[in-house]
C-alpha cells in the first residue's frame, strides 16, 4: 500500500468531492479515482459510497478514516523520530519552500540571516504551495515559507502552528521592452486584438492570484492564452523574449526592469496588481515535540525583529 493512498482517501472523506481533492492533490480526477479504488482493492472493502451526492463514506470508510489519520500519525511520528538521531539532524536548518520563493526571496534573506544571526546549515525542499504546507503537517521540515492571501489562505491550524510574517510581494504584469522603457505590451488589450497571455498552469497559486486580479478588475482585461506553465521563472523567460504579457512577482524581475528588459505593462495601475504577504511557519513546540533547538533560538530571533 501507499501511503498517498491514505492521504487520498483523507482528503476525499474530507472534502465530499472527487474533482475537489484531486485538485488538492495535484492529480488528475481520473488518477486520484484510480488510487482510491486501488484502496479499496488492497483493504477489500467499498470505503465511498458512489451512489450519493455529496460524496459520503460508506460505514466501512467511516471506520477507516479514523484508522487511516492514526496510521499516518504513526509513520509521520515514527520518521521524525529517525531523523532526530541523525548527527547532523540538530544542527540542520530543514525549509519547504515553493519554487519562486527559493529562487527569488530566500537567497536574499538568508544572506541576512547569516549576517545578523549567524552561519547557517539549511537544507532546502523546493515544492509548490500544496506539497509545501503538505510537508509542514507531515513533519518533514521545520520551516515553512510561502506566500498568504485572504482570497487564498492555507488550512493551517493556528493552535498547532504558529507563524512570522517577512514581508510583503507584489504581483504585477510585466512585459518586454525597448531600449527607452516602453512595453511591447500594455494592458488592458482590446476585444478584437486581445494581448498574449502568459499563464499559470492550473493549480499554481499564483494563478489563482491572477484569478484573484481578473475578477477584481472594473476594467474587463482582453487576453489571449498562448502558453502557460506552473513556474513563474518560465513565464518570466516567455516574456523576455517577447511571447506577450505575464504577471510576475516584483522581486523575480528586479534585475531585468534595471537592465530595461522588461517594465511594467499595467501603466501603473494599482487595480491590476495583488499584494501578498510572505510568511514562515513552524508547528508550535510541545512537550512530546519541542522542536530543533536550533530552530526555537531562531524563530525567538525573527519574533523579535518584527
Amino acid at each position: 500500500m501507499d501511503t498517498k493512498w491514505l492521504e487520498d482517501f483523507i482528503s476525499l472523506a474530507e472534502t465530499h468531492s472527487f474533482s475537489r481533492s484531486a485538485e488538492l492533490r495535484h492529480v488528475t480526477q481520473s488518477a486520484f479515482s484510480r488510487r482510491i479504488q486501488s484502496l479499496e482493492a488492497w483493504l477489500g472493502a467499498d470505503l465511498i459510497d458512489r451512489t450519493s451526492y455529496p460524496t459520503r463514506m460508506t460505514s466501512a470508510g467511516e471506520v477507516f478514516y479514523e484508522q487511516a489519520i492514526e496510521m499516518l500519525g504513526q509513520i509521520n511520528n515514527t520518521r521524525a523520530l529517525l531523523r532526530s538521531k541523525r548527527t547532523s539532524a540538530q544542527t540542520t536548518l530543514d525549509f519547504a519552500v515553493p519554487h519562486t520563493l527559493s529562487l527569488t526571496y530566500l537567497p536574499k534573506w538568508m544572506t541576512k540571516l547569516e549576517k545578523n544571526f549567524g552561519s547557517l546549515h539549511a537544507r532546502l525542499l523546493a515544492l509548490n504551495v500544496h506539497d509545501a504546507v503538505m510537508t509542514l503537517v507531515e513533519g518533514g521540515c521545520d520551516l515553512m515559507l510561502c506566500f498568504h492571501h485572504p482570497r487564498q489562505p492555507l488550512q493551517l491550524d493556528q493552535s498547532q502552528y504558529e507563524m512570522i510574517i517577512l514581508g510583503i510581494e507584489s504581483l504585477r504584469a510585466y512585459s518586454r521592452c525597448n531600449s527607452q522603457g516602453i512595453p511591447d505590451f500594455v494592458l488592458p488589450g482590446d476585444a478584437e486584438n486581445p494581448l498574449p497571455f502568459l499563464a499559470y498552469a492550473n493549480n499554481a497559486y499564483l494563478g489563482r492570484m491572477v484569478d484573484v486580479i481578473l475578477s477584481d478588475t472594473p476594467t474587463p482585461l482582453h487576453l489571449r492564452k498562448c502558453y502557460e506553465t506552473d513556474m513563474a521563472e518560465g513565464l518570466k523567460m516567455m516574456a523576455l523574449e517577447g511571447h506577450g504579457v505575464a504577471f510576475l512577482p516584483e522581486s523575480s524581475v528586479l534585475r531585468e526592469l534595471k537592465r530595461k528588459q522588461l517594465a511594467r505593462a499595467d501603466n501603473g495601475l494599482a487595480s491590476w496588481q495583488v499584494d501578498m504577504e510572505i510568511r514562515l511557519y513552524r508547528q508550535r513546540p510541545s512537550a512530546l515535540r519541542p522542536g530543533k533547538p536550533l530552530v526555537n533560538r531562531l524563530w525567538n530571533y525573527l519574533v523579535t525583529q518584527k
